[in-house]
């Protein structure tokens, strides 16, 4: 994910400067004919391309709202992911507790939040088909990244982890059964976001609704030239290029947004949203005193 405010210029038209060098080449060459060889029948009605033109904007709308849909649904899902990630090690470092041993229970509980990191991480590098086990390897024990080797997904495999976890919790006390069960629902949660994201990125959009307005809109530009000509007579490439190239950067535009996890400028961040989450898990840990006005023996019951 290439992180800028703005996308560069060269960025946008690099994607289609094959199809405006294409136009270009066309319209000069219909441009000749016409004007050379005075071949006026070979100029269409420009109704006929307003009709085209109509049609194919709706079409072209159409899919860009649904391909934007998909771009947002996938930054609400991670957008929720760093609020439950912020729950789980509120939860962790509230609830859990072992008088007679604190600080084993301080191990576990940094153990717990650095995986929840380390589970982030690598749902964001699994959704963008990249190894995660390097990322992962400086939150989690050597033990764990070697059961994490039998695992597709290395996310799910974490996800085990905390479940596993938990339960031994239970087991030794350090949680009650309706602490638990809120810890269960947090986790629980995570595994929905995991599977949406997941959703998103297995499903392809159909390729035959692609491929149509794709000849479509091919069709329709190789007949603009006939109707633009007699109308601005040198000046039509130009208006050509212009009118050409707003259709071909929506269709582009849409191509992008329709995959959010592909590792492009225009995708959802996983990776950026995985380092504020982080940051913000790391700070939770610290060990800090609480501040006077805040200490029980301040409050009276009167």
């Amino acid at each position: 994910m290439l992180l800028k405010k703005n996308i560069p210029i060269r960025y946008i038209f690099g994607k289609i400067k094959y199809e405006v060098m294409f136009v270009t080449v066309y319209g000069i060459a219909i441009e000749v004919i016409y004007q050379n060889y005075h071949i006026t029948n070979i100029s269409i009605p420009m109704t006929v391309h307003s009709v085209l033109g109509t049609i194919i904007s709706l079409l072209l709308a159409f899919r860009s709202n649904q391909a934007y849909d998909r771009w947002w649904e996938a930054r609400i899902i991670w957008g929720a992911i760093v609020n439950d990630s912020r729950t789980f090690a509120r939860q962790i470092l509230s609830l859990m507790e072992d008088p007679l041993d604190p600080d084993r229970i301080d191990g576990f509980k940094k153990r717990m939040i650095k995986r929840q990191i380390a589970w982030c991480y690598a749902l964001g590098k699994g959704l963008r088909r990249d190894d995660p086990m390097p990322m992962i390897s400086k939150f989690v024990s050597e033990e764990e990244m070697e059961y994490l080797k039998d695992f597709d997904n290395k996310h799910v495999g974490l996800v085990q982890l905390h479940a596993r976890d938990l339960n031994n919790a239970l087991k030794q006390g350090w949680l009650n059964p309706y602490q638990q069960v809120e810890l269960d629902q947090t986790l629980t949660r995570l595994c929905d976001h995991m599977g949406k994201s997941e959703r998103i990125k297995n499903t392809v959009f159909p390729s035959t609704y692609s491929l149509y307005i794709h000849l479509a809109l091919h069709f329709f530009i190789l007949l603009l030239p006939f109707g633009l000509v007699q109308l601005f007579g040198f000046l039509m490439v130009p208006v050509l290029v212009v009118i050409t190239a707003c259709f071909f950067l929506i269709e582009k535009m849409a191509i992008h947004l329709q995959d959010p996890f592909e590792n492009k400028p225009t995708d959802t961040p996983v990776l950026s949203i995985s380092r504020n989450i982080e940051r913000d898990l790391k700070q939770m840990m610290k060990d800090k005193h609480v501040p006077q006005a805040f200490q029980p023996e301040t409050f009276y019951i009167l």
